[in-house]
């Protein structure tokens, strides 16, 4: 991957963690603006998204963003919002994680 790929990768998936953390306060106290911030943020990283899949391909740009984003909006969650996991979630988070990175890596090994 490109310097300017991973630079856009980064940026994607910090401005889809401020939606995702937009969304819980929306979530939490609904508002209009709110909702407004929200929808432009996670607009702003679809289109970054967009032209990371015409440089490295869709399923290297959407795996790579899936994995990162299950990870950090998930210590978001737990860690600033309080959320708790029920061992079942925290398996299946594990098995997602895991999944990821096999679909991601997989095909680099054959």
């Amino acid at each position: 991957m490109t310097l300017a790929a991973s630079i856009q990768l980064a940026l994607s998936t910090v401005i889809f963690l401020l939606a995702a953390t937009c969304a819980k306060y929306w979530a939490l106290a609904p508002g209009t603006l709110k909702l407004v911030l929200t929808i432009v943020l996670y607009s702003a990283g679809n289109l970054i998204m967009l032209r990371l899949v015409r440089e490295v391909g869709m399923s290297s740009a959407f795996s790579l963003s899936a994995v990162i984003q299950l990870i950090a909006v998930n210590v978001i969650a737990l860690v600033y919002f309080g959320e708790k996991l029920t061992i079942t979630q925290s398996f299946g988070m594990a098995l997602a994680i895991l999944a990821v990175i096999l679909i991601t890596f997989g095909s680099a090994s054959e």
